[in-house]
């Protein structure tokens, strides 16, 4: 190989191709929901409402104890009742 062919080489592997954390693939953030009524332990609520990245309805809780997030089943009578209450209290 000559020493042109060598220095090309180099500079192509030098040059970066892109930062990893910059690529990010979007999806649904919920893969698992939380079934079980945990209503009291709920200090936040984000409703994520269906997008390009994600067909579904997304909840994700904030737990008030430990700040664990918890995906919840926008379905169930519990979720929504919980929904409701938030909503009248962020009225007051």
């Amino acid at each position: 190989m000559s020493v042109v062919s060598i220095v090309a080489l180099l500079v192509f592997l030098a040059v970066p191709q892109g930062d990893a954390s910059e690529q990010v693939i979007p999806r649904c953030q919920c893969i698992n929901n939380e079934k079980r009524t945990i209503g009291r332990h709920i200090g936040q609520v984000q409703v994520i409402q269906p997008n390009s990245h994600c067909p579904y309805m997304e909840i994700i809780a904030t737990l008030k104890t430990d700040g664990i997030t918890i995906c919840l089943d926008p379905n169930l009578p519990w979720v929504k009742r919980t929904l409701e209450s938030l909503r009248a209290q962020q009225r007051l």
